[in-house]
C-alpha cells in the first residue's frame, strides 16, 4: 500500500520495450490487476487476460483487453505470464494445474501450458516461502521467474504509480523492468527470488503498526480536546510524521484525498491489511524474530476485518479504537 523506495527511476519509452517483450498473459483481472492490464495495453503491449470471475472479464473487454476462456488458453504463446492472484495456494495450484476453473476442474498447469523459456512474473502478495517455491517450480520447468508484489493500492494501479518490489536474477530484473515501469513509478530490485515478497511484508508491517499508532494518537487527542487539524499540523511537521498520517490520514479534513473523507472507502481494504500482517506474522514465526508490535497489529486487524472492517479502508481502524474507548469525539473544528 505504501510507497517503499527512496529511488525513483525515470520512465522508459514504452513502444520499444513492448515490441521486445512479446505477448503477455495477464491472469487475475480484479481491482488491482484490471487497471494494471489496461495500462499495459495503453502502452502498446499485446495482452490476453483471464479471470475466474465473469464480471472481471467483462470489465477487461470493455477496456480493450482481449480475453481467453481458460488460463491455459491465455498462456499459450505468451512470452510473459503475469499473475495477480489472491494467495500463494492459488498461485502454486495454478502453476501445477490443480486450480479448479468453473466448469473446467483440473485444467493443465500454467507451467506445462507455457512455451519453454516463458517469463513467469508474479505480482501477488504471498508468503516468502511460497514465492520461492513458485520460482523454483518455474525454473525447474525450464522457465524464468520473478516475484514483484506491488504497493500503492487501486488508485496507484489506475494511475500507473505503483511501487514494485522485485525478487529476481539481475538478467530477469532487467528484462521485466521496462514493463513494470509502465505500471508503476518505482521499481526496486530487492534481491533474489522471494526478496520482493520479503520487502513487501516488512513494509506493510511498518504501515499497519504506524496506522494503529496514528489512529490511537488522534483518539487520544480527541479525549484531550485537541482538534484534528491542530494535532495534524504538529505531528506532520515533527517526529510523528509518517505516510499513515500525511497521505492516508485516518480522520477527515487535514488530508482531503484520504479515505477518511469518503467514509473509509478503500484505498487499501482492512481485509488486505489483515492478510499482509498474517504473512508478516508467518515470517516472524519462521525466522524467530522477537517482535511484539507486528503480532499485535495482526491481531488488531484480524478483529477489525471480522467485525465489519474487511471492506473498509484500513485507516478505518480509528473507528474501532474510538468505539472501544467508549467516548464521543471532542474538540472538532
Amino acid at each position: 500500500m505504501s510507497e517503499a523506495s527512496p529511488t525513483e527511476p525515470s520512465r522508459s519509452d514504452a513502444s520499444q520495450p513492448a515490441a521486445q517483450t512479446g505477448p503477455i498473459a495477464f491472469l487475475g483481472l480484479g481491482h488491482m490487476g484490471g487497471p494494471m492490464a489496461v495500462n499495459l495495453v495503453k502502452a502498446g503491449y499485446t495482452v490476453t487476460g483471464y479471470d475466474v470471475v465473469p464480471a472481471a472479464l467483462d470489465a477487461a473487454r470493455a477496456h480493450g483487453i482481449a480475453t481467453a476462456d481458460t488460463a491455459a488458453e491465455a498462456v499459450a504463446g505468451a512470452a510473459v505470464v503475469l499473475t495477480m492472484l489472491p494467495s500463494g495456494k492459488h498461485l502454486l495450484d495454478a502453476y501445477r494445474g490443480t486450480l479448479d476453473e468453473p466448469g473446467k476442474p483440473g485444467g493443465p498447469g500454467l507451467l506445462a501450458a507455457a512455451a519453454p523459456g516463458t517469463m513467469f512474473l508474479d505480482c501477488s502478495t504471498i508468503n516468502v516461502d511460497e514465492a520461492r517455491e513458485a520460482s523454483a517450480l518455474a525454473v525447474e520447468a525450464g522457465h524464468r521467474a520473478v516475484d514483484a508484489p506491488v504497493s500503492g493500492g487501486v488508485v496507484g494501479a489506475e494511475a500507473g504509480t505503483l511501487t514494485f518490489m522485485v525478487g529476481a536474477t539481475d538478467e530477469d530484473f532487467a528484462a521485466v523492468k521496462p514493463m513494470l515501469e509502465v505500471m508503476g513509478k518505482r521499481v526496486v530490485h530487492c534481491g533474489g527470488h522471494g526478496a520482493g515478497q520479503a520487502a513487501k511484508i516488512c513494509n506493510n508491517m511498518i504501515l499497519g503498526v504506524s496506522m494503529i499508532a496514528v489512529s490511537e494518537a488522534f483518539v487520544l487527542g480527541e479525549k484531550l480536546g485537541l482538534t484534528h487539524q491542530a494535532l495534524f499540523d504538529v505531528a506532520s511537521a515533527a517526529s510523528g510524521q509518517c505516510w499513515a498520517l500525511t497521505t492516508n490520514c485516518p480522520v477527515p479534513g487535514p488530508v482531503p484525498t484520504s479515505p477518511a473523507n469518503r467514509d473509509y472507502q478503500p484505498g487499501f481494504a482492512g481485509a488486505l491489511m489483515a492478510k499482509d500482517l498474517k504473512l508478516a506474522l508467518n515470517a516472524l514465526e519462521s525466522t524467530g524474530v522477537a517482535a511484539r508490535l507486528g503480532p499485535l497489529a495482526s491481531e488488531i486487524y484480524d478483529t477489525f476485518a471480522a467485525e465489519g472492517g474487511a471492506g473498509r479502508d484500513f485507516s478505518g481502524i480509528i473507528t474501532d479504537i474510538r468505539d472501544k474507548s467508549e467516548q464521543q469525539p471532542r474538540g472538532q473544528a
